[in-house]
Parts: C-alpha cells; structure tokens; sequence
C-alpha cells in the first residue's frame, strides 16, 4: 500500500525535478503538495508548483503557505533560479483549480488528521510551514511518520561559511522543528552537491521524452547554467532518499540551529558524539552512491510520461 506524503516546498528548479520524481513513485500517495516562501516568493512558488502539475497531467491538491519566515525579511535565490523559480522552460497556464481554500498550515493538519497510516513530510524549502503547523496543532505530530529534510550541511554553507539556504532563510523555524522530538532525516547541501548530473546525463533526459526535455531545460538554467561544473542535486536527493534509501549512508546525530550568532546564523550543529546532547533527533545522510544516484534520476525521470 502507498504511503501517505505531503510536499512542502518553494518550487524552484530542484525542487521541480523532486516533484516529479515522486509523482510515479508507486510506494507513496501525494496527498498534498504545500507551497512556501524561498527560492523565490510565495506567488511565484504556488503558481510554479501549480505550473509543473499542469504540465505533467496531475492531479494534486496545492496550498499556498507562508508568505515570510517566522522572525526574518525574505531572502531569495534568484541567482540560482531565475526570477520566476522555474528558469526560462515555457509551462502551460496553471490550473488553478488544484489551489486549495485553506492555507498549507489548515490543509496540512486536515491530511494528517484525516489519515488512517501516519504521513511522511518531504521538505523541500525553509521549514517555516512545519514550524506553525507543529506550534499550533501539536495533536499532529502523532499522524507524523517522520519528515525528511532537504536542509543543513555537515560542512560548510552556500549563504553564509556554515548556512545553508534552506535552514537559514528560517532559522528559527527549522530549531523548532528540529527540537519538535519526530523522527527527522536530514538530507544537506554536502549530499546534493556530491549527487550531482554531468551533461551527458541532460542529453540523455532530453532523449527520452517530453518530461524528460522539462527537467533537462530546467537543469541548463540552473545556477547560471554552469553545468560542465556538474548539476547539484540538492532536492532530488531528497526525494531519492524516500525511493532509494540504500543509495544513502546514515549516521544518527542530535542537530540543532544557530539562531543567534552573526558570524554562523542558521549553521546547523550536527553532534554525533553526545557533546551537545545524548538524545540523536536525527538521521543524517553523511554519504551517497553518485553513480548508482545518477543512473536510476535519469531512468525515473525517463519514464514519467505527461497526462
């Protein structure tokens, strides 16, 4: 039987190819995909998420979540992503009519409460969303099988020495996730960057199909197209860990985040040794089988065909 999943994330060209890695996944049931302020902001990511689902015939519900971090001003990647979230591939007109009436928060509690089996939460963007839904309606968190995170590094950042984008965008928001005491796998900027594509890989998608020609058309735009240096694969990898876990080494650690020094805002502290706490709130992903990665993004990707 599938398992129940909620998307929360803020679309955004990895986070697309996440998408639709998952869309097919025969072991998981999207019930939900939320939207959030990040890559770019809140209208852009809802009206993407709504775009790619357009475009691949599906069918799943979106809410439009936060608008802004819990304490911070927006801070976006556009350099990354272009101005709308999705580079420049043309997507047909959304279809609005996957918009939910309720906020992501409401939308997400309704899932879970509303669920016979437990529902696994992929993150995809800053955690802001899960930060109020957790603090609001704490009677869910016994509907959470467990989040996994795209956020943090084990070593060093991407908008600061130590910060990685997600985390820092909302600090405050990912401690109080990560303090939320549910099962966490955390999936950080050092995977994505060592799950990358080669060109040779672009080639191959664009061969396969129209979906595959969408993700590839993405991947040339991404991060100022600089792809002869390799496609990072922060998002998928992700996703990859939900399908394919045994591509993926773990190591338990209690994680928490900097909220508070200038010099290493939204660091996270990854403890495997006890310093910091004897209590491990996480599964770190610390390596990944880059070959065995690339072969089975290119082989799913290829085979997800447009409804």
């Amino acid at each position: 039987m599938a398992k129940p999943l909620i998307i929360d994330t803020d679309p955004g060209i990895d986070d697309a190819a996440a998408i639709t890695l998952l869309v097919d996944e025969s072991a998981f049931d999207i019930k939900l995909i939320a939207s959030v302020s990040g890559n770019v902001g809140i209208g852009h990511t809802t009206n993407n998420a709504l775009k790619l689902l357009t475009f691949l015939g599906r069918r799943i519900p979106v809410a439009r979540g936060a608008a802004a971090p819990l304490m911070r001003d927006n801070r976006f990647a556009t350099e990354a992503h272009g101005k709308s979230g999705m580079g420049s591939f043309e997507f047909p007109e959304p279809d609005d009519s996957l918009l939910t009436e309720d906020n992501a928060v409401l939308e997400e509690r309704k899932v879970l409460m509303e669920s016979t089996e437990p529902v696994t939460i992929l993150t995809l963007g800053p955690l802001t969303n899960i930060a109020l839904l957790l603090a609001t309606f704490p009677e869910v968190k016994s509907h959470i099988e467990r989040i996994v995170s795209m956020g943090g590094s084990t070593e060093r950042g991407n908008i600061g020495v130590y910060g990685e984008f997600n985390i820092s965008v909302d600090p405050e928001a990912a401690k109080m996730v990560f303090r939320s005491g549910l099962p966490i796998t955390m999936v950080g900027l050092d995977i994505g960057r060592k799950a990358h594509l080669i060109p040779n890989d672009l080639d191959d998608l664009e061969a396969a199909g129209e979906v595959g020609k969408m993700v590839g058309s993405l991947f040339r735009s991404y991060d100022g197209g600089h792809i002869e240096e390799g496609i990072k694969m922060y998002d998928p990898s992700a996703a990859m860990v939900l399908i394919e876990p045994e591509l993926f080494t773990m190591r338990s650690a209690f994680v928490d985040v900097e909220i508070s020094s200038p010099i290493t805002l939204g660091a996270t502290a990854v403890d495997y040794d006890g310093i910091l706490s004897e209590e491990k709130n996480s599964d770190v992903c610390v390596d990944v089988d880059v070959d065995g990665f690339r072969k089975s993004f290119v082989d799913r990707i290829s085979r997800v065909q447009r409804k």
